[in-house]
């Protein structure tokens, strides 16, 4: 079935209509998990990116500079995640200004980090498959600039949504609404420029993701390359960057699930069957990072445990960095 701007115009007041309710005590417990939970993975991330950058080597290194650049994007995207989540809990409403801003960092971190997983990727590639060439390849300027890369195309789909919608109506940006992604379309085509994106995204990652990992392998199992050990790792960590980029996937589905679940359930199921959507699709994949690249790295995980334990764990005076 064809959908029509009525249609879209009708859907994008789901939320509104449906999360009306009284703050009990209930409410208050579910909002100091998730919220004590994102706490808790930000202060484990920012342990992780001190540790790593209180060895200069580190900063040197572009797996280690791509890594450390998802720890930050995951931490900052749980901070927005966890912020909207309690204005939508509390029912706050929001001038469309500000609305946009936390919606423009929170979509734009939700992209990055499968693009940011693309490069961890390709930079294992030229490691295993181009070693004479590594060097020259990946280099921590060279890193730097993908970086800006990605979150210059990522924003600017987003700053051409605003411009739009300040175009359209002058006083779009002071009207105090219920802040939601769908809220800040005013036209059908911006929300299936949103979704095809976002589909664009996935593929070309997945894409990358698969061949990098085909290629490793591939290479590792070749007679002539001899570190055995160092391509399993690759192979490895290629495969853990799947399963990441999966997890990235969720945070996708939640709006369309969220928006399933409206149309289906009663107010009071609804409230509960958002919360563990927000939980397992928003802020679980945002935490695992550390776990899946951090502490399995044999040079970052001691260093880690010192600065987590607050220096009483002795750590090695030099680190090897493979």
């Amino acid at each position: 079935m064809a959908v029509t701007n009525e249609t879209f115009q009708d859907t994008s007041f789901i939320y509104e209509e449906m999360i009306i309710f009284e703050m009990n005590e209930r409410t208050m417990v579910k909002v100091a998990v998730a919220i004590l939970m994102a706490v808790f993975f930000i202060y484990i991330n920012c342990v992780m990116v001190f540790a790593m950058s209180s060895r200069m080597t580190f900063m040197e290194i572009p797996r280690y500079i791509l890594f450390t650049h998802l720890l930050l994007n995951d931490s900052m995207q749980l901070l927005v995640s966890c912020l909207m989540y309690a204005f939508a809990l509390v029912y706050l409403r929001l001038v469309k200004v500000v609305c946009g801003l936390f919606v423009m960092f929170g979509s734009g971190m939700s992209r990055v980090a499968p693009l940011n997983l693309a490069l961890m990727s390709l930079e294992r590639y030229a490691a295993i498959c181009l070693p004479l060439r590594h060097s020259d390849i990946a280099t921590p300027k060279r890193s730097g600039i993908a970086i800006a890369v990605i979150w210059l195309v990522i924003f600017i789909n987003l700053i051409i949504d605003m411009l739009y919608s300040t175009a359209k109506d002058p006083g779009f940006f002071v009207t105090p609404i219920f802040c939601t992604r769908q809220k800040l379309f005013i036209a059908l085509w911006q929300m299936q420029v949103f979704q095809g994106f976002n589909a664009f995204c996935f593929v070309a990652v997945s894409l990358i993701i698969i061949y990098t990992y085909i290629a490793i392998i591939v290479t590792a199992r070749s007679a002539s390359f001899s570190d055995k050990t160092k391509a399993s790792k690759a192979h490895k960590t290629v495969l853990l960057h799947l399963v990441q980029l999966g997890l990235s996937l969720s945070s996708f589905l939640y709006a369309p699930i969220e928006s399933a679940l409206a149309s289906v359930s009663s107010t009071t199921i609804f409230i509960d069957l958002r919360y563990f959507n927000f939980l397992f699709l928003i802020i679980l994949p945002r935490c695992l990072s550390p776990l899946i690249y951090g502490l399995r790295d044999d040079a970052v995980r001691p260093l880690f445990l010192h600065y987590l334990t607050c220096r009483t764990r002795k750590v090695k005076a030099a680190v090897m960095v493979q």
